[in-house]
């Protein structure tokens, strides 16, 4: 995938770009078959989306929800749906329409979005911004996760400025700084370019940027990567640590009456968190925070159903794509939930999660209908 996006492999990447700078890459590709203007009309008018699956800004700010969202008919009179009359009205007066989550609810997207999430090692979501011409959407800013930006269609002209402050955190957004974000666009631009159908951009978090829309209606593909960071991590620890000492009668004790200053409580309370993080795994911790942050793939009930109903020695089945399973002891964590197994199975459970396409005779036809049933499995072409 990241070859497709910058023309580099991995290992350049991750050398060279990688959360260190930003990259412009001409003519990276074709990425109709990703999504095209036809994508955006049949999702705004045949697909019935809600909000927040769309987002109408102009002129740097955010319209509300209430100015493009109405009822839609006899059955369907949820409020919250798209009304695509309003959507054309805020787009034919300028304002830029942002589809939201698009890996959710187009399957293109959706694909190449996990492909790219498994080979990045985190997580990918995928938006949309179809901006009129000579129009913006939003003001110089910068994002708290990095970003590939794809030019579908039209040309858009991107101003690239270097952090104000580099490697945000998700609770550090460029709210927090904006006079020092106005103050550095003011400056000279690090990029200043357009990008045609086909070119790529790829800004780690931090990166100031702002665009507008030339001569023709822009529409191109943002997809965010929600980095995992050391802070991440040592959160992680720190619960882990926090959790190993409620049990410690020491950590539980009533401070003495009348502390003024307690200096020495904090001294003991220091060397036993440090203790504890010395001892402390938080490796379950990362992984369910990992298997919280994806979907696994699209499972079809009809499909399953029939996988279950027709299962025999012959049946191949394979892991569902994106669960993040994970064997821990005799029980199997997974985006759907988890299963404790005897013992007498675990040597197929290892098995199948190489992904590889088994039948069910191969790791036991009750197992293979647990398994079905839980969503875990799914059935394979033979």
């Amino acid at each position: 995938m990241l070859d497709r996006l910058t023309g580099l492999g991995r290992a350049e990447f991750a050398r060279d770009v990688w959360a260190r700078t930003a990259l412009h890459t001409r003519r990276a590709g074709d990425f109709s078959d990703l999504f095209s203007a036809d994508a955006v009309d049949e999702l705004v008018s045949r697909r019935g989306l809600r909000t927040p699956f769309l987002r109408v800004a102009k002129d740097g700010s955010t319209l509300p929800d209430t100015s493009f969202t109405s009822p839609a008919g006899a059955g369907a009179t949820i409020a919250d749906q798209l009304d695509d009359t309003a959507v054309w009205r805020a787009f034919g007066d300028g304002a830029t329409l942002v589809l939201q989550a698009l890996q959710r609810t187009w399957q293109p997207l959706g694909d190449f979005v996990a492909g790219l999430g498994s080979e990045l090692g985190h997580p990918v979501q995928a938006n949309a911004y179809i901006t009129p011409p000579q129009s913006r959407g939003f003001d110089d800013h910068y994002d708290v996760h990095d970003v590939f930006v794809l030019q579908i269609q039209g040309t858009k002209r991107w101003l690239i400025h270097e952090p104000v402050h580099p490697d945000p955190l998700r609770d550090q957004p460029w709210t927090d700084r904006r006079p020092a974000v106005a103050e550095a666009a003011k400056g000279d631009a690090r990029i200043d370019t357009v990008l045609e159908p086909g070119d790529t951009l790829y800004l780690p978090r931090g990166w100031l940027h702002s665009a507008q829309a030339r001569g023709a209606v822009s529409i191109h593909l943002t997809l965010g990567i929600h980095t995992w960071t050391r802070y991440a991590l040592a959160e992680q620890l720190a619960q882990s640590a926090l959790a190993v000492l409620r049990d410690d009668p020491r950590m539980r004790a009533t401070l003495p009456l009348g502390v003024g200053e307690p200096g020495d409580e904090i001294d003991i309370v220091r060397n036993l968190l440090v203790a504890a993080v010395e001892k402390a795994d938080s490796a379950p911790l990362f992984h369910r925070a990992r298997r919280g942050q994806g979907r696994p793939a699209p499972l079809g009930p009809l499909a399953q159903f029939q996988a279950v109903d027709g299962l025999g020695p012959d049946s191949v089945v394979r892991l569902r794509e994106g669960l993040e399973a994970r064997l821990e002891g005799r029980c199997l964590r997974t985006r759907v939930g988890w299963l404790a197994f005897p013992q007498g199975d675990l040597a197929s459970v290892t098995r199948l999660l190489d992904g590889d396409v088994r039948t069910a005779g191969d790791l036991g036809v009750e197992l293979v209908r647990r398994l079905l049933r839980a969503g875990v499995l799914v059935p394979a072409e033979p």
